[in-house]
């Protein structure tokens, strides 16, 4: 490494040392994961009564006085993907079933209006016209492009997602409803973090200033809102094919964004007591917000009432001179209540060494994950997994993290019942009222590498441990189903159409 190298490593906050342990990582490659089982109703999911839903929202309501609430929304990510098929479109003019679903109802998207005074800016007509004419093309560059509304270049944060009667609606701004709703602390202010990219977030924080006030008197609340971009340091180094560090054309050494695992540095900055996480696009209109709202409360309940009992019994281990009766009865909390593999060989411990296993087990940050039934939808979901020190946990765990050509890890895959819908809600703060570093919970050996190119060559890349998956592996971890109605991602643009997205 040359004395310019070090220089770049010194401008990102990087040290050699890290440099070469993802060298290291990059040569050895993705570490799959030892997926043990699925986890299911009654083996690692909660499944909750009408009973229980009533009981941890009185609780949630009745305590919710007492802690700090924080919704935590990762929206750095350009909303390109969403509009994938309608940039092939432009390239090569092809119509498509996605295209012809997206012109047949293209009057029923939030953005419609915006769209129509693009085009009669750029083309002197509108929408109807110009569909007429077979000119559907000028109509995506409009929406899409820099010199028309720009949207492939947008965060979605900032698109109009949902139309109502007399407005429509941005999809930061259902986040701003649905904190309003269940993320408001006791003085009436509702505390939001949004991560954001550099290039958009002075765009950002000059829509909400715009939007804020309005909010603040419908809802006779305050807004704290706060912003944080991806750190230089979390960026990772590529290899080339001979596996020597990837260099740029001018020689300097190429650096690319970790991924959303990165996002584990904002949240430790953030520092807060009891955290809401949950992806941008995941909204819907406020007339179908109901179930959403009703099942955050459920799983904040649940965080609140767990979290509760296990500061109760770390500070009885703290104080010392426990009885075996109530170190068994703590055992049977973490195993039954936190969903922590006991090892049979923990009940063959003397009191000490008991007294020291529960207070590891139990003192760590915590979090509820909500699940949905898997209907098919691509990315993560709940497993029992065995890590490299032979410790057995719950974790969501990525396709990308499997070993699908083992037969037995796919079979195991394959029965997965569940779906990781992004709907977790995370306590940060350990019983003495004192931040946990959440960086010492990662788990660094679940990153990803992948194959990309650059320039025309070759290179291996590396992605952090993603936020919910490896980056929040030593967690006590708790699943619980929540409906599908609380699941609702756009992931294209005409996932907009949808019957949820509709007021």
């Amino acid at each position: 490494m040359n004395k310019e190298d070090l220089i770049q490593l010194s401008e990102r906050n990087i040290t050699e040392e890290q440099v070469n342990q993802q060298v290291a990582q990059l040569k050895r490659g993705t570490v799959y994961v030892n997926l043990i089982r699925p986890a299911t109703i009654g083996d690692g999911i909660l499944r909750m009564t009408e009973e229980q839903v009533k009981q941890l929202i009185e609780t949630f309501e009745e305590d919710r006085e007492f802690y700090q609430f924080t919704k935590f929304v990762p929206a750095s990510g350009a909303a390109s993907r969403m509009f994938k098929d309608l940039f092939t479109f432009v390239e090569n003019g092809v119509e498509t079933k996605f295209t012809e679903i997206f012109f047949a109802h293209i009057d029923r998207f939030a953005f419609f209006e915006d769209l129509n005074q693009a085009c009669n800016k750029l083309y002197h007509t509108d929408i109807k016209d110009l569909i007429s004419k077979n000119r559907k093309v000028d109509i995506v560059k409009a929406l899409l492009l820099d010199d028309g509304m720009a949207y492939g270049k947008l965060p979605k944060a900032l698109l109009k997602f949902h139309h109502y009667p007399e407005f429509n609606r941005l999809a930061l701004e259902e986040h701003l409803v649905e904190a309003a709703r269940y993320a408001t602390n006791a003085d009436g202010t509702a505390l939001l973090h949004f991560t954001v990219s550099p290039e958009h977030e002075q765009f950002f924080r000059d829509t909400v200033d715009q939007l804020k006030n309005d909010y603040e008197k419908r809802y006779g609340i305050h807004y704290q809102i706060s912003y944080s971009c991806q750190k230089p340091s979390t960026d990772t180094v590529a290899i080339d094919t001979d596996g020597e560090l990837f260099r740029e054309k001018d020689g300097k050494l190429l650096f690319r964004p970790g991924g959303h695992g990165a996002l584990i540095e904002n949240l430790n900055d953030l520092g807060q007591e009891v955290v809401f996480i949950k992806n941008i696009d995941n909204i819907v209109p406020e007339t179908r917000i109901d179930t959403t709202v009703m099942y955050k409360k459920v799983l904040a309940g649940l965080l609140l009432k767990l979290q509760q009992q296990t500061f109760d019994y770390l500070e009885q281990l703290d104080e010392g001179g426990c009885t075996n009766e109530e170190l068994d009865e703590i055992l049977r909390f973490a195993k039954d209540e936190l969903m922590i593999d006991v090892p049979d060989f923990v009940s063959q411990y003397d009191a000490l060494e008991k007294t020291d296993f529960l207070y590891d087990c139990l003192n760590r940050p915590m979090r509820i994950c909500g699940m949905v039934k898997n209907e098919g939808e691509p990315g993560g979901g709940p497993f029992w997994v065995r890590d490299n020190d032979d410790v057995v946990s719950l974790q969501i765990i990525e396709s990308s993290q499997i070993k699908h050509n083992d037969a037995a890890q796919e079979a195991i895959f394959q029965a997965s019942t569940h779906f990781n819908p992004v709907d977790l809600i995370c306590g940060c703060w350990n019983y003495k009222g004192e931040a946990f570093n959440l960086t010492e919970y990662v788990d660094p050996n679940t990153g990803f590498v992948s194959n990309k190119s650059k320039d025309g060559r070759e290179l291996k890349a590396l992605e952090l441990p993603g936020l919910w998956n490896g980056a929040m592996a030593d967690w006590i971890t708790i699943f619980v189903e929540v409906p599908i109605e609380t699941f609702n991602p756009v992931k294209t643009v005409n996932d907009l159409l949808k019957p949820m997205h509709n007021s």
